[in-house]
């Protein structure tokens, strides 16, 4: 049935409609609404980069026939370019109407060309001349200087010229502006009446444009920037060495397949149209936009302006007083699970746990995956301590994590050198299970230590991210962790476990079991009801699965936060399933999955993995239950708050539409903000 599923790419722009929607949001912080702006358009660059990419890939092979979802790749793509246009639209409007005009009032403001005062001039005149100039390449095309390769996502400008001594006195020069400098520029306090008072880098090249080209007339010049496919296409089976493959193809990223062309919204007719010739886009995938073009790169600003009360308020993420750096933390986990739910509660004690393993003569082994670390990760540097300090240093790093593969070989190499062990994962298969484990010599005996988490060992994406992370010794899973590492290094098939369950196939299998265990249980009359809080469900499999489980009787509730092919909400199909997405101030990133299990004890699970078949079918996952009744009982209950949300929750409707959930008399009921109380030292 075509109607019961909604298409992936155009559930994923909902998402990023719901975090326009954040922008647009007069309740939220006005620093705060400029960086959902930021965030928007950089989930729409990749959007563009890996989604649309891949389906105009689709559309133009001969396999393009319609999905599940009723929709051809072409359909798809004419209602993406509707849709997208229309929000791009609204951004901008947002930025121009309400953002800016409300940072001026608090003091912040970009100043166009036509309201510099002399002396601004002057000052911009000589930072052209010290910082810009000697760093620009100009390029005036003929026959001899073709166009340049624009780089993806790079920042251009497209000069019109008259020169009446060449035959065609109407030629055209590019400027790409190099990714060293700064986007925006601030302008000495001196000169201002506003604290803050900034310059767009295109405004300054715009201003002294002649300095390049003093010979010829310029009648304008006017940015513009080229979205490139960025998906890396590599033969596992036929590589030898994965690191050199994808050196060698990473510059390729920057110079793919033009999708998408945005340019001033003032930029000529016949301009544009000498764009689209030369990068053959359409109008489909043309935007004019009345603003930077690279307006992703405003993200830096609320780091750059001292203006608290316009921000989201500081916390101090807790940490238990047994985890502290003056306690032994494996003693700590010796009496007991440990839970950690971030960014409410530190990452501090798995960076801990880590430290003390490296300097801990007991401790023989530590074995971990690396999916994204960042940069200059003290994980990493824990890591290659341990290795110097002769411990047996396994880690799994991979390699093809989307967007962080050069940070990633860097990483390897760094790890290498230091002598840990550095093992790139399965051959054709990602890595993405979020795994440590320790072995320490205890009364003459090992025992193994064990991290399993929701989310990547990012420090930074702990700050920002919602994940849960579990500290346990128990000997079942400890074994698990055990096999699963050996299956990586040795490039086992899957292997035998005791209480985890592993992709490929091994979540997917004991999610649909479970699923049907519920539909009996309620066509028994025992209580029958599933909760899962993911990123994603585009599965078909499971999707089906839960259809069958709301015909049971059986009921289903839904955190997804982004991509969902389900359809709930139809009479007699789907009507006991309800799709909630909550976008708020932290992005909501843990997996989590609860079975309610008749009259026996109910079933959680964390895992690494989303319900979509990337997860399921082609990664290396892992997802582990929560055995401890106390713990349990504290991730339902953060799942039943996630439900009660009316602050930044969204529903799912039949026809693929989100509608605000609305605060009851009470007022709105937030629940990161109430996660943050309980666990946080807010400032």
């Amino acid at each position: 049935m075509h109607n019961t599923y909604l298409h992936v790419e155009l559930s994923l722009l909902s998402f990023n409609e719901r975090v326009l929607n954040m922008a647009m949001d007069p309740l939220t912080p006005l620093l705060e609404r400029l960086k959902f702006l930021c965030i928007f358009s950089s989930n729409m660059d990749e959007f563009f980069e890996i989604r649309v990419s891949g389906l105009k890939a689709i559309a133009n092979s001969a396999v393009s026939a319609e999905g599940v979802d009723g929709l051809t790749p072409h359909t798809a793509l004419e209602k993406i370019s509707e849709r997208t246009h229309r929000l791009v639209d609204q951004q901008y409007q947002l930025l121009n109407d309400k953002i800016m005009p409300e940072l001026m009032e608090h003091g912040i403001e970009f100043l166009p060309r036509s309201k510099w005062t002399d002396e601004q001039r002057k000052w911009l005149k000589s930072y052209f001349k010290r910082e810009v100039l000697p760093i620009l390449t100009p390029i005036r095309l003929d026959p001899t200087h073709p166009f340049p390769l624009t780089i993806n996502k790079g920042l251009s400008i497209v000069v019109d010229l008259h020169d009446p001594d060449r035959e065609d006195a109407h030629n055209i020069a590019i400027v790409p502006a190099p990714r060293a400098l700064p986007r925006f520029v601030r302008l000495p306090e001196e000169l201002c009446n506003n604290e803050y008072e900034y310059v767009y880098l295109s405004s300054i090249i715009h201003a002294n444009i002649k300095k390049l080209f003093s010979s010829v007339e310029v009648l304008g010049c006017y940015q513009f920037r080229i979205t490139r496919n960025s998906d890396l296409y590599v033969d596992l089976e036929e590589v030898e060495d994965l690191a050199r493959t994808l050196e060698g193809e990473l510059p390729s990223r920057l110079y793919g397949e033009a999708i998408r062309l945005e340019v001033s919204q003032n930029c000529p007719k016949r301009i544009v149209s000498f764009l689209q010739e030369r990068f053959q886009i359409s109008d489909d995938y043309l935007y004019k936009v009345n603003g930077p073009v690279n307006l992703n790169r405003l993200l830096a600003l609320p780091d750059l302006v001292n203006r608290p009360h316009i921000k989201y308020r500081g916390f101090t993420p807790s940490v238990p007083d047994y985890l502290g750096p003056q306690n032994n933390v494996f003693e700590a986990i010796n009496n007991g699970d440990i839970l950690l739910y971030h960014p409410f509660e530190s990452f501090a004690p798995v960076v801990e746990l880590i430290r003390q393993a490296a300097a801990d003569p007991d401790v023989l082994v530590i074995k971990q995956t690396l999916y994204r670390t960042g940069a200059d990760s003290v994980l990493v540097e824990l890591l290659c301590e341990a290795a110097r300090a002769g411990k047996e240093v396994t880690v799994i790093v991979e390699l093809l994590a989307r967007f962080d593969e050069q940070n990633n070989i860097a990483t390897a190499e760094k790890l290498q050198a230091a002598g840990a062990h550095v093992v790139y994962g399965m051959v054709g298969k990602k890595t993405h299970a979020k795994m440590l484990m320790i072995v320490r010599r205890e009364r003459q005996k090992l025992k193994r230590y064990v991290h399993l988490g929701t989310g990547n060992y990012h420090q930074g994406n702990t700050r920002v991210y919602t994940d849960y992370g579990l500290l346990t010794c128990n000997k079942d899973i400890t074994q698990d962790v055990h096999e699963l590492f050996m299956q990586l290094t040795t490039q086992g098939p899957n292997p035998d476990l005791t209480l985890l369950h592993q992709s490929p196939h091994g979540i997917s299998q004991m999610f649909i079991e479970r699923v049907e265990r519920e539909i009996l249980n309620a066509e028994q009359g025992l209580p029958a009801s599933i909760i899962a809080k993911v990123n994603g469900l585009s599965s078909q499999s499971i999707v089906d699965a839960l259809y069958r489980a709301s015909q049971a009787g059986v009921s289903v509730k839904l955190i997804v936060r982004g991509i969902c092919t389900l359809r709930p909400g139809i009479e007699g199909f789907s009507d006991n399933i309800e799709v909630r997405s909550v976008v708020g101030r932290f992005l909501e990133h843990a997996r989590v999955f609860y079975f309610e299990n008749g009259d026996n004890e109910s079933e959680l699970y964390l895992s690494s993995a989303d319900l979509m078949p990337r997860n399921l079918r082609n990664r290396i996952e892992q997802c582990t239950p929560i055995l401890d009744a106390s713990l349990k009982s504290v991730v339902k209950s953060d799942l039943d708050n996630y439900l009660k949300d009316t602050k930044n929750a969204w529903l799912l409707q039949a026809d693929g539409q989100y509608i605000k959930v609305i605060a009851g008399a009470d007022g709105p009921f937030e629940v990161q903000q109430v996660l943050l109380q309980e666990h946080a030292e807010i400032d």
